[in-house]
Order: C-alpha cells, then sequence, then structure tokens
C-alpha cells in the first residue's frame, strides 16, 4: 500500500470511444484531453495506436498539446503493438505504455488457446520489451477478476519483476461482486512477495452496475489507481464512472479516511456536459452525481426538508461539482464583450475562429429568444467543439402537417456544390423530415431513439433532439440544438449523417 493518494487513470479517450454508438475525432479528442488536464487526472490513456492510423494520430496529438498528466498508449503484448505507441508517445513529456494479455482460464481456452507457461513467458517477454523503450511500463491481465488466484498473482510478480511500475487488475466482463473484487486485491497485497514495487490499479466494467463499488472496495484494500471514465462510458453498460468515485470517496471519510485524488471537483459538471456533447452520448437523467435530476427534488417532504435544511436531502452541494442554476445573462442587444466575459467566467477558453462561430450562434439563438441562459451559452459552445465535417449541410426545410392530412415535408441539402432536394410524406412531421433526407442521400437509415429535451425553461426554450440511427451495420448518434424542436430534429439527422461520413469515408 503507496500512501494515502488514489491515482485517476482516465481512459475516456480509449475505453470510452469503445461505447456503441460513440466516435471521435482527433480534434474533439483533444478538446477532452485539455478538459481532463483541467479537471485534474493523473493518467490520460489518449488511445489504442495500433488499432487505426486515426488513433495513433489522435495519441500522438493529445501527447503534443496536453504536457502534465501522464499521456498512456494501450498495446497488446506484441512488439509491432508497443512498437506504434513509442511511435505516438514519442513527443510525449511523461509517456507510458499499457500492456494486456488475457489471463483466466476462459480466454486461455477459447481465445488465446495457450498454456499456463505460454501466457506467462509472453508477458514477461513483452514487458521486458516495453521496458526498453518506455519507462514507465503498466500491465494488465486482461479479465483477472476470473482467473486463477495462485496464477493471478504468479503473473502479477513476474511482470513486476520484468520492469512494470503499475499493474492494473481488470474486472473485464463487470463479473465481480464488492467483497469478492476486494478480496482479490488483498490477496496480491498479501501473497505477491514484490508488490511493494509497483502501483497496483484496477479497471472495472459495469455489467452488473458494480463498477464504482468494486473500485472502491479495491481501494480499501490495498490499490492506489482506479481506471475509471467520465459519464462511465464504456463498452457494454461501461466503466466506473470517474464523477461517481470521486465523490464517494470524497463524501464518505469516515470510511474511506484520508483517501483522496487530485481531482478539482468543480470541473466534473463542465467535464461531464462536454464529453456528452463531443460523444453524442446523452446522459440519462437519473445519472448520479451528474444528471439532470441529481439535485432536483419534486416530492413535497423533499423540497420542504431541502428548504429548512439542505443535507436532510443533498450529500452534496451542487456547487462542489460544479453544477450552477439558470441565470439570465444575455440578450439579443448584448454585444461580443460582454459574451466573452460571459464565456470566461463559465471558464471556456475559446480560439479566435471558435469565438467567431459561437458570437454567430449566439446571435442567430438571441433573434429567437428573448433570454439567455447560462444553459443555451453551454450548448452554444459545447456544439461548436463538436468537430464533425459538415459533408452535408442543411439548407432549407419545409414541413405541411396537420390531423387530417398526411405529413409532408421538403428539405434542401448541400454536398459540396453540389444541391441535393427531395420530398416524401412519413408518419409524422419529423418522420417525414427523415425520409426526405434518406431520399435525397441515397441511403435509408433506420431511426432507433429519438429525444428531445428542453435546455432551459419558458416557451422559448432552446430544444435539444438526439437521435440513434443505423445505416446497414452502422449505428451512429447525432444531436443540435433550435428553439424549433422540427429544426432540430432535422439538424441532429443530418449531424448523424455526417457522423457517418466520418467514421467511413472520412477516416480514409
Amino acid at each position: 500500500m503507496k500512501g494515502n493518494k488514489v491515482i485517476i487513470f482516465d481512459t475516456t479517450l480509449r475505453d470510452g470511444e469503445q461505447t456503441p454508438g460513440a466516435s471521435l475525432n482527433v480534434k474533439e479528442k483533444v478538446k477532452i484531453a485539455l478538459q481532463l488536464d483541467a479537471l485534474g487526472v493523473d493518467v490520460i490513456e489518449a488511445g489504442f495506436p495500433r488499432s487505426s492510423p486515426g488513433d495513433l494520430e489522435a495519441v500522438r496529438d493529445v501527447a503534443k498539446h496536453v504536457t502534465r498528466p501522464i499521456i498512456c498508449g494501450l498495446a497488446r503484448a506484441t512488439k509491432k503493438d508497443i512498437d506504434d505507441v513509442h511511435e505516438a508517445l514519442k513527443k510525449a513529456k511523461r509517456p507510458r505504455v499499457h500492456v494486456f494479455l488475457a489471463t483466466s482460464r476462459i480466454h486461455r481456452e477459447y481465445k488465446l488457446r495457450k498454456a499456463k507457461g505460454d501466457i506467462l513467458k509472453i508477458a514477461v517477454e513483452a514487458v521486458k520489451y516495453a521496458r526498453k523503450m518506455f519507462p514507465d511500463v503498466e500491465f494488465s491481465p486482461e479479465d483477472a477478476s476470473r482467473t486463477e488466484l495462485n496464477f493471478l498473482a504468479q503473473v502479477v510478480e513476474a511482470v513486476i519483476k520484468a520492469g512494470a511500475g503499475t499493474v492494473n487488475i481488470p474486472d473485464t466482463v463487470g463479473y465481480s461482486v464488492p467483497q469478492e473484487f476486494g478480496g482479490i486485491i488483498r490477496h496480491l497485497m498479501e501473497n505477491v512477495p514484490n508488490i511493494n514495487k509497483a502501483v497496483v490499479s484496477v479497471h472495472c466494467h459495469n455489467d452488473l452496475g458494480l463498477g464504482v463499488s468494486n473500485s472502491l472496495a479495491a481501494v480499501l484494500n490495498g490499490a492506489r489507481q482506479v481506471e475509471c471514465t467520465v459519464n462511465g462510458l464504456g463498452e457494454r453498460a461501461g466503466n466506473a464512472a470517474l464523477e461517481e468515485f470521486v465523490m464517494g470517496l470524497n463524501m464518505r471519510k469516515d470510511v474511506f479516511g484520508s483517501l483522496s485524488t487530485n481531482i478539482r471537483t468543480k470541473e466534473l459538471f463542465k467535464t461531464s456536459r462536454l464529453v456528452s456533447k463531443l460523444t453524442g452520448i446523452v446522459i440519462q437523467p437519473n445519472k448520479a452525481v451528474v444528471g439532470d435530476n441529481a439535485f432536483s427534488h419534486e416530492s413535497g417532504i423533499h423540497q420542504d426538508g431541502v428548504l429548512k435544511k439542505r443535507v436532510t436531502y443533498e450529500i452534496m452541494k451542487p456547487q462542489d461539482i460544479g453544477f450552477k442554476g439558470s441565470r439570465i445573462v444575455l440578450g439579443k442587444l448584448s454585444g461580443r464583450h460582454a459574451f466573452l466575459n460571459r464565456l470566461k467566467k463559465l471558464g471556456y477558453s475559446l480560439s479566435g475562429g471558435e469565438l467567431d462561430q459561437a458570437f454567430t450562434r449566439f446571435k442567430s439563438l438571441a433573434d429567437k429568444k428573448a433570454k439567455i441562459y447560462d444553459e443555451d451559452l453551454a450548448t452554444i459552445v459545447e456544439e461548436g467543439l463538436a468537430t464533425v465535417p459538415e459533408k452535408y449541410k442543411l439548407v432549407d426545410f419545409r414541413v405541411t402537417s396537420g390531423n387530417r392530412i398526411s405529413p409532408m415535408a421538403e428539405v434542401i441539402l448541400r454536398k459540396g456544390n453540389e444541391k441535393l432536394t427531395a420530398s416524401a410524406t412519413g408518419d409524422g412531421p419529423v418522420d417525414a423530415c427523415f425520409k426526405t433526407i434518406d431520399k435525397a442521400i441515397g441511403r435509408r437509415g433506420k431511426l432507433i431513439d429519438y429525444k428531445v429535451s428542453a435546455v432551459t425553461g419558458g416557451k422559448d426554450a432552446l430544444g435539444e433532439a438526439s437521435i440513434r440511427v443505423a445505416f446497414k451495420n452502422k449505428v451512429v448518434i447525432g444531436r443540435a440544438s433550435s428553439t424549433d424542436v422540427i429544426e432540430a430534429s432535422v439538424l441532429a439527422y443530418v449531424n448523424a449523417i455526417n457522423r457517418l461520413w466520418q467514421k467511413t469515408e472520412g477516416r480514409r
């Protein structure tokens, strides 16, 4: 057990991007990495360089722009993977390679088809090879929670001896429960002779909803690094949520004593919103810590209690995580200076081009809304940061609808210098628009999920549309906002199509 500081290893840019439907380009990854730096994370796993040229470029760019945290790249236990991480992190001030190899009986028999001795040999050779290029090597025995304890201890001892400074114990499929997982960490602390020469880390998935619980159990038993993601994003049901783990540690000092992190909790809400906007993954309202309902009280008994004494029904202050209530600040007569000043107070720092675009969007919105709230400004800025290339751009749309006629839509799109025009009918105005867009681009999408929510209150509230669409075997997410919910829906569908283009033709 090394001290009372728990290292926060953020894998939003790697494991988080594996969330079905999520997609980030290089510029968006850098934006998130800069905010993770502001949040105070200790390690950023920027990607898996061997997986694609785009990921290698993203890891390289993150390492170039973010210099305080350790920048990490993932690698299988092969020389080619490790070489690619080395190439991507050449200019990193604090580079780390994260090597992984499956160790459980299930993976040995059905995936790798290798014996224990082979696994041990490959792991040691990979760490030794990595150590020649990296002063900082992390090793993960994949599916550790389903690996025989004695063999797991043997692997951990061997890789530490080979040069791994961090050993990560992943609950890869989210199978473990807190008492069991805490026991695994305790067993390693007590039975690996050289365990004090490395930091013990954990990486818990949320398939049973226990990712954060297992991570908290692990630190109670000696783990001093926790791998997590913003908003709990990740493969399948996701990973341990960074904000939940950090606030759990902070709020229960009676249980966790002096254990602490370097996280600046007032940056949590802003970070959560940015990640949600750029990945296109909506945060469910009842999400712990950062959900819209986290500090909402509808029951009369709860409202009465909170008004008398906040701690009756709130265990943390909204301000602790950077959550602020609505506040009227700007209108259509507000100038550029007032706009910039308010953005600075909200914690946004934009380049000249980004500021110009944000101000243009603000003026456009101010023509439609009498009062602009902080949440409106956040939406304006965050949408501008989502740098999805506009292969298709909405020029105009018209909808005819009523209770006695079939809804009909006409849409004009621009693709480069080409103008695409089409019309179609549908079950409703939004469906008619979507079918018209499909007709214009020559591709048919299947709507999987559709949500519209108000960013602020009032009749002229900015509405945000979020959709998931399947184009054959590819699922993409689209988001957009407008004071007109049909326009927001149309823009969200076009955004989804542009994300599809980025995922396919664009990345080539």
